[in-house]
């Protein structure tokens, strides 16, 4: 059974319905920018954070109370899915993610579990708290990783530049490729399932690498299963917000992979892109995160320039091109949430 509706600017822009003032949330906006969440990391890891509910769900709702954002983003990993899977994952400082026995071979694949995404439970405990204490102040967002980007971190081990094992694989041996993307598929939108049924109100995808490819080798390698995960996850009556970072040259590629909402970073023009898809989705984005570490003067512009370029076409919500940074005044982040609030269309 799909949620309940739940009412707020942030929901009705997702649907382009027309909203009081703008919504405003930040990927990343629980992180190390805020004191609360550094004192909660002195203690814990990242995986013991998003393994422990509780603790999970206050590091959510820090940012809802300090900033007073229009929406809460659960507090977890992208590549949590990769545990049940069958593969070794650590945080390891100053390197970030590492998957000890990375996908190599098609034995790799075919031994990759598909049918423990109950493992997770983890995080939907922590979405069902968050919910609960929020009592409809604002909406829960979940997330997965797009098959593509979950793909490449198994196959790299952990971040890469190059992306050269995943494209090797890619381009090498098709059969395998669609082989494991038709199993992420299912993976992901099980783990999105859970988070909606746990009270997830909206999904993002996160396709933080998409931007490695050509659009011809998105189209081919990477598009459809996309669009079948995010199909998959419309069908529970939730919107999706569909985020990826440096395709500025195949948006409308993006585009056609599905989504309610389309994430662009600040490497393009928010207004030309929304008209060049012809205003068929809400639009999200797209401050540079930099653009946070600029005096007031200069951040109140910039973020008055964005609120600007959009228009008064409702299904705008305003976040960042990518997440916050550590080093991020905290009194900057609430300044854009400010400008937001007294900017009327």
């Amino acid at each position: 059974m799909p949620p309940p509706a739940v009412s707020g600017r942030f929901l009705d822009a997702c649907r382009r319905r027309a909203t009081d003032v703008r919504p405003v949330w930040f990927m990343r906006q629980a992180g190390r920018y805020l004191k609360p969440y550094r004192d909660v990391r002195a203690r814990y890891g990242i995986l013991e954070i998003c393994k422990k509910p509780e603790i999970a769900a206050a590091v959510t709702l820090q940012p809802v109370e300090i900033l007073d954002v229009d929406a809460a983003i659960i507090f977890a990993d992208l590549l949590l899915p990769v545990e049940p899977m069958g593969l070794k994952l650590q945080f390891v400082a100053g390197e970030g993610p590492v998957i000890e026995n990375p996908v190599a071979t098609p034995e790799d694949i075919d031994a990759l579990a598909t049918n423990r995404t109950d493992d997770l439970r983890y995080v939907g405990e922590a979405i069902h708290l968050v919910g609960r204490a929020l009592d409809g102040k604002v909406p829960v967002i979940g997330f997965v990783a797009a098959p593509f980007t979950l793909a490449s971190y198994m196959i790299e081990g952990g971040p890469s530049k190059t992306f050269l094992k995943t494209k090797k694989l890619m381009f090498g041996d098709e059969v395998m490729w669609r082989r494991l993307m038709g199993k992420l598929v299912d993976v992901l939108g099980d783990f999105a399932a859970m988070q909606i049924g746990a009270g997830a109100r909206a999904m993002q995808v996160f396709d933080s690498w998409a931007g490695a490819l050509s659009p011809d080798d998105y189209v081919r390698y990477v598009q459809q299963y996309s669009r079948a995960l995010i199909d998959r996850i419309r069908s529970s009556a939730v919107p999706v917000i569909h985020f990826a970072t440096g395709t500025g040259g195949f948006l409308r590629e993006l585009h056609t992979a599905g989504g309610d909402v389309l994430g662009v970073d600040w490497r393009v023009n928010i207004d030309q892109v929304w008209t060049d898809l012809g205003y068929r989705c809400a639009i999200q984005g797209n401050l540079d995160p930099v653009a946070l570490f600029s005096p007031l003067p200069d951040l109140r512009a910039k973020t008055l320039e964005l609120l600007r370029r959009t228009g008064t076409r409702p299904g705008h919500i305003v976040n960042l091109g990518h997440g916050i940074l550590p080093e991020t005044p905290v009194e900057n982040v609430k300044a854009v949430v400010e400008i937001v609030r007294s900017f009327h269309r």
